[in-house]
């Protein structure tokens, strides 16, 4: 086995072809574009690279890749935690415990020489509502930005030292199922109260619901032990960068007496149309692939990346009350869509999971993130509960 590092058209081809070869008989599996995987590395495409640094590596037997992972710190986030705490993810391994330990030692090290004292992962090199957690429940179809692998990976990071800092639930909605009765009555009722108001998200006014959803952001999350505030400059690069995707009709903002108070953002499965892709590469058959299967709006399926509710708000019923918009307004005018993943709820994050289970949306999923601390003698606690 021979460990290289990411840096030239030879080790990114490698980087990129492994997970081709796990997942080849795997119909569940939706292999990324590989345009979208080297821009997450491109400090030029990825705000992160203002305050956070990457590297990554593929490990090689003879010509073959085996694994690969990247190794990241994000200098605004490592300093939340008890301890400097820097990411791991793009994780990709065949069942082989030596190959996975090479992978583990090898991003340990450079994450100890940027002065970090533990590892979380699978973790994205961005927000965690995208590509965040280790599936070890539910493996069915993969939902764009849930990550997915092989039930093996949790053996590999166990064995390796890693224990469960928090679950991620995840829940599916057969929308052509009706929710049940008391969601409905709860949310006609909120949504008529004349104090609130709610509307969509429109591409002319980008900086104002830019601004919104940091608000909403900030007023929802900030009580949570690790809470770090949005960057705008972030979100609207992601807003931007998946305008191909996003369909301004499925993000929603909640104003009471026009302040905004509640932020709800779904995107259609985009993995739908990777699916068709087979192989992750863009060249001019594929593009024509994609972009048809999106202008014909072929999507079936939508997931739910992100809900929140300032404090003051919480358990004021305004999340079904944006429900309720979506069903009467919107869903109608597609009835193509038929499932909602709601994607995902923090063990720690009780409210959300009651909300979710509100819906009549059963849990499908569970991913585990996990945490590996350096000094192995220190007691190991789990992320703690939002009161």
């Amino acid at each position: 086995m021979k460990l290289l590092k990411v840096k030239n058209r030879r080790t990114r081809n490698l980087f990129n072809k492994l997970p081709r070869i796990i997942y080849k008989d795997d119909p569940n599996f939706a292999c990324p574009l590989t345009k979208m995987v080297e821009e997450t590395f491109d400090p030029g495409k990825n705000t992160f690279f203002k305050h956070g640094k990457a590297i990554r590596w593929v490990l090689v037997e003879g010509n073959k890749p085996i694994g690969r992972i990247a190794a990241f710190v994000d200098y605004d986030k490592a300093e939340v935690f008890e301890q400097p705490t820097g990411n791991i993810g793009f994780f990709e391994c065949i069942n082989d415990k030596e190959a996975a330990g090479v992978l583990f030692d090898c991003a340990k090290k450079w994450l100890v020489s940027q002065g970090m004292e533990a590892m979380d992962g699978p973790a994205n090199i961005g927000e965690n509502y995208m590509n965040h957690g280790l599936l070890t429940m539910g493996f069915t179809k993969q939902g764009f930005g849930m990550p997915y692998n092989p039930p093996y990976y949790l053996e590999l990071f166990e064995n390796y030292g890693f224990k469960t800092y928090y679950e991620q639930y995840s829940y599916h909605l057969d929308y052509t199922n009706p929710f049940p009765e008391r969601f409905w009555k709860i949310a006609e009722w909120v949504a008529q109260k004349p104090q609130y108001s709610f509307e969509h998200f429109k591409w002319k006014d980008i900086d104002k619901y830019m601004s919104d959803f940091a608000k909403v952001y900030d007023g929802a999350w900030r009580k949570h032990e690790h809470y770090k505030p949005l960057d705008k400059t972030e979100l609207k690069a992601f807003i931007k960068s998946s305008k191909l995707l996003l369909d301004p009709e499925f993000v929603w903002f909640a104003y009471a007496d026009n302040e905004p108070i509640a932020l709800f953002v779904m995107l259609p499965d985009f993995n739908e149309a990777l699916h068709h892709l087979k192989n992750g590469k863009l060249h001019l058959l594929n593009l024509i692939k994609l972009l048809r299967f999106v202008k014909k709006q072929r999507f079936t399926r939508t997931r739910i990346i992100i809900m929140g509710v300032v404090e003051k708000y919480q358990r004021s019923g305004i999340e079904s009350a944006i429900f309720w918009q979506l069903d009467k307004k919107i869903m109608p005018k597609k009835p193509r869509y038929k499932e909602i993943e709601l994607s995902w709820a923090g063990d720690f994050n009780p409210k959300i999971i009651s909300l979710y289970k509100s819906t009549g949306a059963k849990h499908n999923k569970t991913h585990y993130q996990m945490r590996y601390l350096f000094d192995r003698e220190k007691p190991f606690t789990r992320a703690k509960t939002i009161e």
